[in-house]
């Protein structure tokens, strides 16, 4: 019976195959992820407006002043203007005209205020709900994402990315919409004042556009691969600075080094090929926009020394020719940061648009969950593998009973309980638990009900206490003190500096791996579960401490399924019953008595331990 998840079934459809590039998508999302903020960019754009008309309006001044108060040709001020500034003699006139545009600057400069903190509060607003979504995208994404992706590209993500697509929807958009304003209504009163003079202006435009196409998509591939460049440097910096300790015990220094010197070079090369291009751009359209306005002054010379136009209108063309042509000018820049954008929002997307390990899981029942657990003739297979991981594994647990599972490294163990909480789903047979299949039970309610202590724990940067109320955040210090006892580090813990205060390094580094896994294990006793998971936990800690854990953890254990994954055989034999994996299946099952009386794999195992530990007391 085929019974995959979604996510597994677009694992295998998408299995190495890189996302679509699309210039339109890319432009719907950055909208799109606006979110209820989508508003201020319309008003922010009623401010640009306002600005960029009175930005067109001085160079009317100038021709007013020129042609009408020091000539005699008519002004081109706009009428509500003209009527304000036409008063006496030509001295208040040019009194009023100047005040006039002392206010209109004014104005013009309080508006770009107002624009740029409604486009700060905006682009601050969309960043923070951004974040959050992705932060919760990641928390929600399934065993199979995290267990393929690299740590330091989900970082640059979630941060270099987060911060490309904000500085464009907050300056860049905002730039374009200035720019198309400043021009066209530029161009809109050039035509006012010289129909021909405008048509010169606009002259080059097409060629303009059409070189910051070509640059687009050149850019565009090489954004792309100075982020898969950095995204790797990144990881390597990220794991070096995680496994510092592994480095140096095997004085891997230079080899680290050199390996980041690589990265770092394919990182630095990939820069190089956009300063060149940048820079190739650049003095192209600077050489197109210098010789645009050379034409323009120069035809416009000839027009006013043949009459065709006044000096006052030469003046005003020259202003309004500059709010044409160096605007085009910055093409560049826009060009530049939309095709980082549009990386950046690739790369984010390709986080949102995976669907979740709760996406198409109608599981809701929570059902009371009291122990009972039985596999029912369960199989398993990996979606890039191409044979089971696990075959026909078929036991039933009771309520209490203490479960030891052994077998050799990969045979299928850990597996075995990760089914058993849902990081992975089986495709043929059941998992019940209590007579409910879980895949009719909702997720967070199945895993709340099952703890899992790894053989890696994972500490966090706090203090030990911190570490330990991550489980149950309201429960009392003395609660935390009793479980550390129970887990025998507390003894540990008050030895250091600041006992339960004392703070933890990054991934618990600061304690060794039998003090982390007792710390985790007081971490999942503070709130206990009816089924506990030990993942080979108890690993780094010598014997003598595992047998009083498992004494003192019998207390807590009255009520409660636990399954021990080991490969230690003096913590199996204390177990009510024994499976013994082997290539998947369970090759032997039964008590410790029992299979050391079948004389199978179990006893082999026991044979070779009993003799390592009989030489390691000094025996022969």
């Amino acid at each position: 019976m085929e019974n995959q998840t979604q996510e597994t079934k677009d694992l295998e459809k998408d299995k190495d195959k890189k996302p679509k590039k699309s210039v339109l998508k890319s432009i719907g999302l950055m909208f799109r992820w606006t979110g209820r903020s989508w508003w201020m960019m319309p008003l922010s754009f009623v401010f640009i407006l306002i600005v960029s008309y009175a930005r067109t309006l001085i160079p009317l001044f100038t021709q007013h002043i020129v042609d009408y108060v020091l000539g005699n040709a008519p002004s081109r001020l706009p009428a509500f203007l003209f009527d304000l500034v036409d008063a006496g003699d030509a001295g208040k006139k040019l009194l009023l005209a100047a005040i006039a545009i002392v206010i209109v600057d004014l104005f013009r400069s309080l508006s770009i205020v107002v624009r740029r903190g409604i486009t700060a509060v905006f682009t601050e607003n969309v960043g923070y709900r951004l974040r959050n979504r992705l932060y919760k995208q990641l928390q929600d994404l399934g065993y199979h994402y995290h267990s393929h992706a690299q740590t330091g590209d989900v970082i640059q993500r979630c941060t270099t990315d987060v911060e490309a697509y904000k500085r464009f929807i907050s300056d860049q958009v905002v730039e374009i919409v200035r720019l198309v304003m400043l021009v066209g209504l530029s161009i809109y009163q050039m035509r006012l004042l010289s129909y021909n003079l405008m048509l010169i202006t606009l002259v080059m435009a097409p060629i303009l556009l059409v070189i910051a196409t070509v640059y687009f998509v050149k850019i565009e591939k090489v954004f792309t691969k100075i982020e898969e460049n950095e995204g790797k440097m990144t990881t390597h910096v990220q794991e070096n600075v995680s496994g510092a300790r592994v480095v140096k015990a095997f004085a891997n220094e230079k080899f680290e080094i050199a390996k980041f010197d690589g990265l770092n070079r394919k990182f630095t090369d990939s820069d190089y090929k956009v300063i060149k291009v940048i820079a190739m751009f650049w003095s192209s359209t600077d050489f197109i926009c210098f010789t645009q306005f050379c034409i323009i002054s120069v035809v416009g010379i000839i027009y006013a020394a043949q009459g065709q136009i006044t000096i006052g209108i030469y003046a005003a063309i020259i202003g309004f020719a500059g709010n044409i042509i160096w605007p085009m000018r910055q093409l560049g820049r826009i060009v530049g940061d939309f095709s980082k954008a549009t990386v950046a929002v690739t790369r984010l997307n390709e986080i949102l648009e995976k669907p979740d390990e709760y996406a198409g899981d109608e599981a809701t029942g929570k059902p009371a969950i009291k122990g009972d657990v039985k596999f029912d003739h369960v199989s398993f297979k990996f979606a890039d593998s191409t044979y089971n991981q696990l075959e026909d594994i078929d036991f039933h647990v009771k309520q209490g009973e203490t479960i030891a599972i052994i077998g050799k490294t990969g045979s299928g163990k850990s597996t075995l309980m990760n089914l058993l909480v849902r990081l992975l789903d089986n495709q043929e047979g059941a998992i019940l638990l209590d007579g409910v299949p879980i895949k009719d039970i909702e997720k967070h309610h199945l895993r709340e009900n099952v703890g899992v202590i790894l053989q890696e724990p994972f500490l966090f940067s706090k203090t030990v206490e911190e570490n330990i109320r991550i489980a149950d955040a309201n429960r009392s210090s003395d609660r935390v003190v009793e479980v550390a006892k129970i887990a025998r580090i507390h003894g540990d813990i008050i030895n250091f500096e600041k006992g339960y205060g004392t703070l933890v390094g990054e991934r618990g580094v600061t304690l060794s791996g039998g003090q982390k896994q007792r710390v985790a294990i007081a971490r999942m006793l503070l709130k206990p579960k009816p089924i506990i998971v030990f993942d080979d936990s108890l690993s780094a800690v010598d014997t003598e401490t595992d047998l009083e854990i498992r004494n003192a953890l019998k207390a807590e254990w009255k009520e409660s399924t636990v399954f021990i994954i080991t490969h230690r055989i003096t913590t199996a034999k204390e177990a009510d019953r024994i499976f013994v994996i082997d290539k998947g299946k369970i090759a032997e099952a039964g008590t410790h008595a029992e299979l050391i009386a079948r004389g199978g794999m179990y006893k082999t195992i026991w044979d070779i331990q009993s003799k390592i530990d009989f030489q390691l007391e000094g025996g022969e």
